[in-house]
């Protein structure tokens, strides 16, 4: 991913009032925009298919890849940028869907993990399944797109980190 600084150094410096960007990095944007709203687009509609918001199924991945197969409410909290009441509902929410539970630690007892059920492994591989061909299907758009912006910040001296 370009960092801010490789996309500062594709502006065209005239004299410091006079800055413009070089016109491929409109380009190289809109591309990776456009990509970015298929996918979400396709991804609404997918999850609305299952009844599935988009908030849970995020919070989904974020259980599924934890390191013990089940994460704290906190740690939800931290990973979807919302607060710890809202991870609280999120969780109380799958709960009652039938896609995760609350599970005492073995670790520490006084902690509780959330896991995923049965029906919520089931429920997202197929949305995994699903959105991996939707950004599959969006990968010559983004490659394009990144690829221009990483030359344009190449060719403009950008190469800092």
């Amino acid at each position: 991913m370009p960092s801010a600084t490789r996309v500062r150094s594709a502006v065209k410096t005239g004299n410091s009032d006079d800055e413009t960007l070089d016109p491929g990095v409109f380009e190289g944007l809109a591309g990776i925009r456009l990509a970015m709203r298929r996918f979400l687009s396709f991804s609404e509609t997918a999850l609305a298919a299952v009844g599935v918001t988009t908030q849970q199924y995020q919070a989904l991945l974020v259980i599924k890849v934890s390191r013990q197969r089940g994460i704290r409410v906190r740690e939800i909290a931290d990973e979807l940028l919302i607060q710890h009441n809202g991870a609280v509902q999120l969780v109380d929410r799958l709960e009652i869907a039938g896609l995760a539970v609350r599970t005492p630690s073995v670790d520490d007892r006084r902690s509780v993990l959330v896991c995923l059920t049965p029906r919520g492994e089931q429920v997202l591989e197929g949305l995994a399944r699903k959105h991996l061909g939707a950004m599959l299907e969006n990968e010559p758009l983004l490659v394009e797109s990144l690829a221009r912006l990483r030359d344009l910040a190449h060719t403009t001296g950008g190469t800092e980190a």
